[in-house]
């Protein structure tokens, strides 16, 4: 399980990420002929153009342009105008102000620059989101150190940088914080391979730093105190989120930190903080929105001439509080201090707190308005009942294992299901662990909830049946693509047979983002889906039955793709190397296991495809061939 899971377009011509829509086409239109020449005209017009020259009618088109192309910020948008002709093509790309890069290896730092020179915000992701669950060897790659570097030069007016399941190195922050002098937001999602050194650099050198945002990120600790590095003075901080760094904390720093941010509104700390000391931070600032409370959690022992701590006054004075989350190591006899602000909230991330059911009524109780809640499959189907009864405008929900081992009874099933969609019509999005599930559960949420655009089912057992009739999954999850018009992301699993994927294929027709495991019965099910499903973006399989028959029948859609990813997969190199061949411009890895050892000439442990402009990457370690 990804605890990237707890946190937080398309076009006919080969394009390697979503922004860019460059590719050098041969075939786009030519510019219209030249105007016809101008009549000829007195000296004293002659002389009145000279003092008031007019502008030349292409250029008058084109400030235009760049006025209206202000107004579209959807990238598909975006990407299509850049399509029209050579004009909007250029001036589209003066105008873009942020680029996002689906994919690191997808296009080369020196070709975004120049392709974009005036841009101020760049996403760029990195592995692929398996990866998550340890199905990627160690040092694959996708290192920041040379985006940062090219950017360093041609960016000095970038001011946002937001990376996800990238390595990057405390010399890359340090350069990062040198090279961009307005620099305001870092956004770290599942990164890894720096420690506080390099926090510390961009926390002393970005002086107008609004948000520091590091989620699921792995950050090693070097003895460096980073939040001490802040400057003095009242600073721009809007949110600060580091919960998951896992290293001690200067309180006395972040204290004074948090007083001398007026604006700041989002804040998640770590299981560092105790307690008492969120109180000490929640009656200094109690007009945050977004609050992670850290460990909640044993107190320091308290000097008896002290005043008694009043946790529940605390946070009912945070009138603001929308979004709670943390609960690390929660204490359940703190927990009745948050009623008071349950009414309000929006968003509730219980999903490390280890709560009991009566526990988690008495709370869920009070949260009439949620719309977003993670919680742990500890609450059971009598606290996902407790939610159906309350939580009738719930948008999104995750409910994720305490104990994520096979074959195990399991606290939540069809039970708790079938209830949230029943009292939750509203629902767009939910992932749910379970070791057991009906079709008719699943049928039934189909039916309840319409407006589904997610929907993510995890199975834990594998090749599950229905527990009740002993029959495949195919009916479950066949209705949920017929029923939810909306849906885009799907996650299937349990047994299934190749009528679910022909389900998928037929009607699944808006599905981005499938993801397979322990499912399937032949070629035939994957071949549905390929050619059945054509806004596919991304697919992930793993531990099924699919072989090179099924790889070779997508070939005419594996461009408009951004990755497709088979792990324990029946697939043959000959396969993998025919795909190579057909489309040369599609980047095809196979990643061994064992990953100081070179692969065999047959087994191929994982596939890994995706669309690229510069060819083979320079930096791909042993355990990698690249086709």
């Amino acid at each position: 399980m990804s605890e990237n899971d707890r946190h937080h377009p398309q076009q006919n011509h080969f394009c390697p990420a979503e922004t860019m829509s460059e590719d050098e086409d041969p075939c786009r239109p030519s510019p219209p002929p030249p105007p016809p020449p101008p009549e000829p005209v007195s000296k004293k017009t002659r002389n009145c153009a000279a003092v008031h020259p007019s502008p030349h009618s292409d250029r008058v088109l084109e400030i235009v342009l760049e006025h209206v192309l202000q107004f579209l910020t959807v990238r598909r948008d975006r990407n299509a105008a850049s399509l029209v002709c050579k004009s909007w093509y250029r001036t589209e790309a003066l105008t873009r102000s942020d680029v996002f890069i689906g994919n690191c290896y997808s296009v080369s730092p020196a070709r975004v620059t120049t392709r974009f020179p005036r841009v101020r915000s760049v996403v760029i992701k990195g592995r692929p989101r398996f990866a998550d669950f340890n199905l990627m060897p160690q040092n694959w790659g996708a290192h920041f150190g040379p985006w940062v570097a090219t950017m360093g030069k041609a960016y000095p007016l970038l001011e946002r940088v937001y990376l996800k399941r990238m390595s990057l190195t405390d010399r890359d922050l340090c350069l990062l914080a040198d090279s961009f002098t307005k620099f305001k937001d870092l956004v770290l999602v599942c990164c890894e391979g720096f420690g506080t050194s390099g926090l510390a650099a961009v926390a002393s050198k970005c002086r107008q730093l609004r948000v520091l945002d590091l989620s699921d990120t792995e950050v090693l600790y070097d003895g460096v105190d980073w939040i001490s590095c802040f400057p003095e003075g009242e600073t721009c901080l809007e949110s600060l989120i580091f919960d998951c760094v896992e290293c001690p904390i200067n309180f006395e720093a972040l204290e004074s930190l948090v007083v001398r941010s007026p604006a700041l509104k989002k804040l998640r700390l770590n299981r560092e903080v105790s307690i008492g000391q969120l109180y000490r931070l929640v009656v200094r600032a109690p007009s945050l929105t977004h609050l992670g409370t850290g460990a909640f959690g044993h107190p320091e022992p308290q000097d008896p001439n002290d005043q008694e701590m009043d946790y529940g006054s605390a946070f009912s004075a945070c009138k603001s509080l929308v979004c709670l989350s943390g609960f690390r190591e929660v204490m359940p006899e703190y927990l009745p201090a948050i009623h008071s602000i349950c009414t309000n909230l929006m968003s509730l991330n219980l999903s490390y707190a280890n709560i009991g059911v009566e526990q988690f009524k008495l709370l869920i109780q009070h949260c009439c308005r949620l719309q977003v809640l993670w919680v742990l499959d500890s609450v059971c189907d009598e606290g996902l009942q407790a939610v159906a009864a309350t939580c009738r405008d719930l948008r999104e929900l995750r409910v994720f294992p305490l104990n994520a081992q096979e074959d195990v009874e399991g606290p939540v099933s069809e039970v708790g299901l079938q209830a949230i969609s029943e009292g939750c019509p509203k629902l767009e999005s939910i992932l749910y662990f379970c070791q057991r599930m009906t079709n008719a559960a699943v049928v039934a949420m189909s039916n309840n909830c319409p407006d589904l655009v997610v929907f993510r089912l995890c199975i834990m057992g594998r090749h599950q049946p229905d527990h009740i009739t002993g029959a495949p999954m195919d009916e479950g999850f066949g209705a949920i693509v017929m029923n939810c018009k909306k849906l885009t992301r799907l996650a299937i699993s349990g047994l299934l047979t190749d009528r679910a994927f022909a389900y998928i294929g037929r009607y699944g027709k808006l599905v981005r983002t499938l993801s397979v495991a322990f499912a399937g019965d032949s070629d035939t099910g994957l071949k549905y889906v390929l050619e059945g499903c054509p806004k596919l973006q991304k697919l992930e399989i793993r531990d099924s039955p699919f072989g090179d028959a099924a790889l070779l029948s997508g070939l005419h859609h594996y461009y408009n793709m951004r990755f497709l990813w088979m792990s324990t997969c029946q697939l043959s190199q000959r396969g993998c190397e025919e795909v190579a061949r057909a489309l040369p411009r599609l980047a095809v890895e196979l990643l061994s296991y064992e990953e100081n050892e070179e692969m065999d000439n047959e087994t191929v442990d994982v596939l890994y495809m995706y669309r690229s402009l510069q060819g083979p990457r320079d930096d791909a370690p042993q355990f990698v061939r690249i086709l």
